[in-house]
Order: C-alpha cells, then sequence, then structure tokens
C-alpha cells in the first residue's frame, strides 16, 4: 500500500505551536476534536496525568495540541506539542521489532527459528523450542519479567535470568505479555548485528527516517534540551527522572533494553507510522519491504490465542482504533508512563496520545482516556462512511457493536474421546498408526506416544503421509525410517508407495488414522486415508478414524471432482467439501465399495464443523505451508492456481495469504481484485522474493490477500476472479491450462477462459452439488444448520 503524504504544516512550526492547534480542518469533525480536548482536561483535573500532547492524523492532515504541564517537581512547566516522552513498551515495536524485522530481511534472523540458536545457553524447562516468533508475539509461555531481587546489573546478568528463568506453560499455548520476550529480543538484535541496540536503530531506522528526537538517551544525548524531555518518576529526595528511563529493570540493563528505554516526540512517532502506511517508505527512504510491514502488523498469532502482529497487538475486525467503529481492524501498542500509538490502514489514520502519567504521586489510570480519545478519533472522521450512508455521522447515527464473538467449546477430537475412554475400542488390538504430527490431544500429547503408552494397545507400526511422521519435510518423496522416541518402524505413504504394502500390515488388527485435514479436496491427507482405507479392506484388518474437525467449517463450495482421480482428487467431492475426515471415510468407503470394517471414533462436545478457533483446540500447522486458520480458509481458493505459473505465497513466511508473479503490475492487480467487491476480502498491493517453490529468488508482484469478514469470504469465488482476470490479462505466462489437475472440472475452466462472469461460472456447481448433498446425506455425523450450497442457490433472491 503506497500512500503519498502532503504534511500542510511544518513539522518543525508545529514543535512550536504548543497548546494551540496545529491544524483541525480537512477530515476531521470540530465538534469531535473539541470534545477530544474535554475528555483530556477532565482526565487532566482528575489528577490521572500532569499533561499530555495529542496527534490525531489523517492523509496529510494533522491536528496536533498540547494539555496541561509537563512538570510539577521541581516546578510548575507547560506542556508543549515538541515534548520528548519516555515512550515505555512502545519501545518493543517502533525499536524492537522493527529492529529485528530488519535483520529478518537481511537473512541474520529466522523467524521460525528457536531462540538457543543464537543463545546455545537458552534451554532447559522446555525453552529450547521458544521461538523468535513466539517471543514477538508474546506466545512463549514466559514469565512477566525479571525478579529485581537479588539485586543484579547489566545485559549480561540479565541473559543469564532469562536462561534460568523456569517456563510455566508450554511455548504456543497461551498469551502472557512479558517483557522477558522482549529483553530476549533486544538482545538477539545486538548479538547478530555486532552493534548494540541503541546504535543498531538509531543507524538504521531513526536517522534514515528522519526521526532525530528518538532514541535510547542513557547512551546517546538527544539532540533536544533537556528540559523538553518529560520528567516521570519522583524520587524519596524529591528529584524527578528526567531523561532516565522509569522501567527498573531497562535501568539495570543501562538504560537501553528491547522492551523500555526509548524516548521520543509524538512527531517523530508520526513519521514512523507514515513509514509504516507508506508500504515500509517514507520520503524516498525504504526501512522496511511491503513484506516485512505486513508480516509485522498482520496476526502472527496461533488462532486459538489473542490477535498479535509482531510485537503489534492487533485489533478486531470492525474494531479498528482501539474501542471505536472503524470498518477494519487496526494495529498499535500502548506504553505503562501513559503513551500509546494506533495505526488505522484502511482509513490511513494515526491517533498518538504521549503522557507522563507516572510523575503525578499515587494512582494514576489513562486507560479511560484512551478508550474515549479513540472513540472521538473515530468519529471525527469526515466523510467516512461509517453506516454506508454517504455523509452520516456516528453522533447522528451510532455505528452498530460489533457483534459479540461466537462462544468457544470445548471440543474432543477422536483422539481425545479414545482417551477419556481407556482405549476400550482398541483393546487387546495389534494397531498401526497412520499419522503425522497433528495427531495430538487437546495437551498436545502426540498420539503416537499416547498409544504407544496405552497398556492394552500393542503399537506395532507408523505410517507416514505427506511431509513425514513430524510434518517438517517438503520435498518430492519421504523414504521409510525409524521414531526416534518409539524405535517403532516407520513406513514412507509419500515415497515409493502411496499405499501400504501388504507385507506392512501383515500380523496387524487394525490401521488407525489420525491426521488433521483442512477441508479441501487436494489436500493430500484425505488420499492417504482412501489409499489407506482401502488396503486394510484387501488385508481383511480394520480401519479406525479417529475424528477431528474441519477447520474452516461447513461451507461447501467448488465443482464437484469430474475428472480422473489421483492423488490431489481422492473422490467426486467439491473443492471445498465441509465434511469431517470421519464423514468423509464413510462416504468414500460406502461409494467406492472398499468392504473395510470401518469404525469411526466420533467428535464431541461441540460441533467439528465450525470456525477451528471456536473449538477451543490447540492449532498446530498441518504441513509447512500451512501456517494459520486465515491460510487455510483462503487455501481452497488460492490454491487452485499454484500449478499455473504464479507463486502462492510458498517460500514465503505467509503462504497462500500473498500471491504473485514477476510478470504482473501489483498496483493495477489489487485495484481489480478490490473493484471486484468480494465479500470479506481486501486486496494490497505487495511486492516479495519467494524462498522456494514457484519463481524462487525472483521478485514477485501481487497482492497481500486481507480476511476482513470470514463468515462472509468465498474462497473459490476468489479462485475464480483471479483466474479470470489473470488468464484475460496474461494468458501466455499464466498458463491456465494448468489449472484443470486441482480445478478437476473442464466446464469451469473453458467458462473461465471465455471471461465468463462469476454467476454463470457458479452456475455449473449447481447440479453437481445437489447430487453431492443427497450423496453424502447418509455419511453425516453431526448436524448442519443449512443444506449445502444454501448461500450460492439463494443469491438471485437477494
Amino acid at each position: 500500500m503506497r500512500i503519498r503524504f502532503s504534511i500542510r504544516v511544518p513539522l518543525l512550526a508545529m514543535a512550536m505551536i504548543g497548546a494551540a492547534a496545529a491544524e483541525s480542518a480537512g477530515p476531521f469533525h470540530p465538534d469531535r476534536l473539541d470534545e477530544m480536548a474535554r475528555v483530556v482536561d477532565h482526565s487532566i483535573a482528575a489528577r490521572n496525568l500532569p499533561g499530555g500532547v495529542l496527534w490525531l492524523e489523517r492523509s496529510g492532515t494533522i491536528h496536533h495540541r498540547a494539555f496541561g504541564r509537563r512538570a510539577d517537581v521541581p516546578k510548575a512547566e507547560p506542556m508543549t506539542g515538541d515534548t520528548v516522552f519516555d515512550l515505555a513498551s512502545l519501545t518493543k515495536t517502533v525499536a524492537t521489532a522493527t529492529a529485528v524485522m530488519k535483520l529478518i530481511e537481511a537473512g541474520k534472523i529466522d523467524l521460525d527459528a528457536p531462540l538457543n540458536r543464537y543463545f546455545p545457553g537458552f534451554r532447559g524447562a522446555g525453552k529450547e523450542a521458544i521461538t523468535v516468533r513466539q517471543l514477538l508475539t508474546h506466545s512463549s509461555g514466559l514469565r512477566a519479567g525479571l525478579p529485581p531481587r537479588p539485586e543484579w546489573q547489566g545485559k549480561a546478568r540479565a541473559l543469564e535470568l532469562a536462561c534460568a528463568e523456569p517456563l510455566p506453560n508450554p511455548p504456543g499455548t497461551c498469551f502472557r505479555y512479558s517483557d522477558i520476550n522482549f529483553i530476549l529480543l533486544g538482545l538477539l538484535v545486538e548479538e547478530v548485528s555486532g552493534r548494540p541496540l541503541d546504535e543498531f536503530c538509531d543507524t538504521e531506522i531513526f536517522r534514515p527516517l528522519g526521526m532525530l528526537e528518538t532514541g535510547f538517551p542513557a547512551n546517546r544525548a538527544l539532540p533536544v534540551p533537556p528540559e523538553r524531555i518529560a520528567p516521570t518518576e519522583v524520587a524519596a529526595d524529591g528529584t524527578a527522572l528526567r531523561g532516565i528511563v522509569h522501567d527498573p529493570t531497562a535501568r539495570r540493563m543501562g538504560g537501553v533494553a528491547g522492551h523500555a528505554g526509548l524516548f521520543g516526540s509524538a512527531a517523530d512517532l508520526a513519521r514512523f507510522a507514515r513509514m509504516l502506511l507508506n508500504g515500509g517508505e517514507l520520503d524516498g527512504t525504504r526501512c522496511l519491504t511491503p513484506e516485512s510491514v505486513a508480516i509485522l502488523t498482520s496476526v502472527q498469532s496461533a488462532p486459538e490465542l489473542p490477535r498479535r502482529g509482531l510485537g503489534w497487538d492487533i485489533d478486531s475486525p470492525h474494531a479498528g482504533i482501539r474501542g471505536s467503529h472503524f470498518p477494519i481492524g487496526g494495529f498499535g501498542h500502548t506504553g505503562w508512563t501513559g503513551t500509546s500509538l494506533w495505526i488505522d490502514p484502511f482509513s490511513e489514520t494515526i491517533l498518538i496520545f504521549l503522557s507522563n502519567r507516572n510523575h503525578l504521586p499515587g494512582r494514576t489510570n489513562v486507560g479511560p482516556l484512551r478508550r474515549e480519545l479513540a472513540d472521538l478519533a473515530a468519529q471525527s472522521i469526515r466523510h467516512f462512511n461509517f453506516l454506508h450512508v454517504p455523509g452520516a455521522l456516528p453522533a447522528a447515527n451510532p455505528a452498530p457493536a460489533a457483534p459479540p464473538a461466537p462462544a468457544i467449546s470445548r471440543l474432543l477430537n477422536g483422539i481425545d474421546v479414545l482417551s477419556r475412554d481407556e482405549f476400550l475400542p482398541l483393546d487387546g488390538l495389534k494397531i498401526g498408526l497412520v499419522t503425522n504430527h497433528t495427531g495430538q490431544d487437546r495437551d498436545r500429547n502426540p498420539t503416537i506416544d499416547l498409544l504407544h503408552a496405552a497398556p492394552t494397545v500393542d503399537l506395532r507400526a507408523l505410517f507416514s503421509p505427506e511431509h513425514g511422521i513430524r510434518g517438517e519435510l517438503d520435498q518430492e518423496t519421504i523414504g521409510d525410517s525409524t521414531d526416534a522416541g518409539t524405535g517403532l518402524p516407520v513406513f514412507s505413504l509419500y515415497g515409493e508407495r502411496r499405499t501400504p504394502a501388504p507385507a506392512q500390515l501383515a500380523g496387524l488388527d487394525a490401521l488407525v488414522f489420525d491426521i488433521q485435514d483442512i477441508g479441501c479436496r487436494f489436500y493430500t491427507y484425505i488420499s492417504t486415508m482412501a489409499n489407506c482405507m482401502e488396503a486394510a479392506a484387501k488385508a481383511g484388518i480394520r480401519f479406525i478414524v479417529l475424528d477431528r474437525a474441519n477447520p474452516i467449517g461447513a461451507q461447501v463450495e467448488g465443482p464437484v471432482l469430474a475428472e480422473k482421480r489421483s492423488f490431489v482428487a481422492a473422490h467426486e467431492i467439491p473443492v471445498r467439501h465441509g465434511m469431517t475426515v470421519g464423514e468423509l471415510a464413510g462416504l468414500i468407503n460406502g461409494e467406492r465399495k472398499f468392504g473395510t470394517q470401518l469404525t469411526i471414533i466420533r467428535c464431541e462436545g461441540g460441533s467439528p464443523l465450525t470456525w477451528f478457533d471456536q473449538t477451543g483446540l490447540p492449532w498446530r500447522d498441518p504441513s509447512p505451508n500451512m501456517r494459520s486458520l486465515a491460510a487455510a480458509t483462503l487455501y481452497p481458493g488460492v490454491a487452485l492456481l499454484e500449478f499455473c505459473k504464479l507463486s502462492v505465497g510458498r517460500g514465503t513466511d505467509t503462504p497462500f495469504e500473498v500471491l504473485g508473479a514477476p510478470y504482473l503490475d501489483d498496483a493495477a492487480l489489487a485495484a481489480a481484485l478490490n473493484e471486484a467487491a468480494l465479500p470479506g476480502l481486501r486486496f494490497i498491493p505487495v511486492r516479495f522474493t519467494p524462498s522456494a517453490s514457484t519463481f524462487a529468488g525472483r521478485e514477485c508482484r501481487g497482492v497481500r490477500i486481507v480476511i476482513t469478514d470470514r463468515d462472509a469470504v468465498r474462497p473459490l469465488d476468489l479462485g475464480m476472479v483471479l483466474a479470470t482476470h489473470l488468464h484475460r490479462q496474461h494468458p501466455a505466462e499464466l498458463d491456465l491450462d494448468r489449472m484443470l489437475t486441482l480445478l478437476g472440472d473442464r466446464p469451469t475452466l473453458a467458462a473461465i477462459k471465455a471471461g465468463k462472469p462469476l454467476h454463470e461460472i457458479k452456475a455449473l456447481w449447481v447440479a453437481g452439488l445437489a447430487g453431492f448433498e443427497t450423496r453424502r446425506r447418509p455419511w453425516l455425523l453431526y448436524p448442519r444448520q443449512q443444506p449445502v450450497g444454501f448461500r450460492f442457490f439463494r443469491m438471485k433472491d437477494q
């Protein structure tokens, strides 16, 4: 996303304005700006803060105002708009996360590498599994802060203490906001760059961006008079901390730490925010690539955890600036001293409020003030179509509250039910287990280990699908091996064979299948299941499916397979089938007349056909390139094109959430896709260089796909619109005929090539979907809220 800013008042002039508003015309409603001033004055009068600086900016228009006093001790000083503040935890995002991302761009840090790759002493209690990404998203499981006692000093000691930390929760299983995470990240920047954190940030981020009033004053004096720095805590001797970080842990580390220690002004923070809104570039200087900005500021946390970017807090869709009513979410962060920065990319709005609340004695709280300012900031923007009514203002037409989040169930997958029932269905059986790393219970215990340890179960052999028994391999073939944990033989079903050999099944009573599917026909795990079911029937042994949730729900889309079956086309089902693996097993066994003695251990405790993050289950990447629920949601549409000459994001950090090719115009493609107005989706032009797969090592121009309403998203609609547009613009380069293997329907391919509109393409699927609904009905194990295809059939009436 590239946005040209035109600052109508010189920043130097604004720095001298003080309490006067620099500019409040343009997109801001003056009544709302007056109300913002009133709530700040009210909070000052209530002794929640001595004063503050407000900066509200949209598309080059700025409202900048100072309030109250900068200091009470040793004497009263008026607040000025150019005051420099202790930014507290804004250090985490503005300095540390940005520095880490620059080192990721340079190939010096791997986002998903364990931290002990860089600090070998960081181990014990399970800490060796903590990754850089988990530190950035506060999902490491570490405690909130380092202990203050016994007294300690220095960065080396901080690292020693962090290495000695216990681990209350396994990595990736919980969200805990932790200074330790960013203390370690700051030390990581120093370790891999060979430079102190403050020096790295100064030379690589702040100076290039013209942020001359931002830095770590503990080591590098800022070019501002000391009296312009807002004092914080007043010590017992009556002196106030001025230019000294308020955070005691950062002080122990010499004033420069990854979690605190940064100082800066509102004008400088606005420059940083503009850089992010402009895709990593400001005034001709590139700080980050657009891809890096997208990764930093989009959801990178596991689906079951709070929405976090890399350092940034990501607000939910329909919330925008925290507590407001923008159409899509924004991102931001706050600081203990009373600082906050929030950015809404959809409306191009920046909201900054800086204060030094700790300068006042007693308990102070700026949380309610932040929320009020955010609400009023949203309401102050003129010409913003909150309610899709031209000219409507929220004061007269309050925006409806976001719908309540769906309840989280406590779904039990088949393995959880089996464990609860003490493995009774497997009692006394000699078992072969078809599984991989996704075979785990709610507590992340591997199914392999559970069956191996069960006293009444005789686990004899393991069978691994594509990507291997641990899900770490992304290669054409995989060989047989031995499982290190159990010593059991591992027979590959993605090498010389795709089906168990009769000799491998000899002596077994049953094959057990436990693998997480993602709800798409060409995801190969269901092909492995079908092959194993047939082999079990021929061997005269039972086949037992431990059922699992379909992470993208019950919706059914796309053409029913009409081409020859293959490993990416296991059966005559739609692209998005809306069934669990247990239901699919019944359908395939029945329709192909395998005669398999089939047992399905059903899910319990909730519906397995809701969005995965509503099940309460832990997420585990089903395959190396299926890294999020968002990717799984988009996969049935985006991956349809991956056999064509198009990168679908393999070899990037966000597969299936970006796509592109060297021959595309990213801005034109984003504009065309946004013009198509696909429900629940927006598109941002990006450029990226995949490290693997199609166009590896070449810069691709394309789009990042942003989900704004997942319930409205129809990934097959996206696939059809993409294919139609790309074929129309680049028929020779795209090579659309390669799409047939995954699409599985020649009439649909012909309609795409002919440039037919979406509704005509989808009309080709009606008969097949209706037939599929009838065919699958005897095999359904769980209730549906509506019949297959309902939304499509009703489209003509809407």
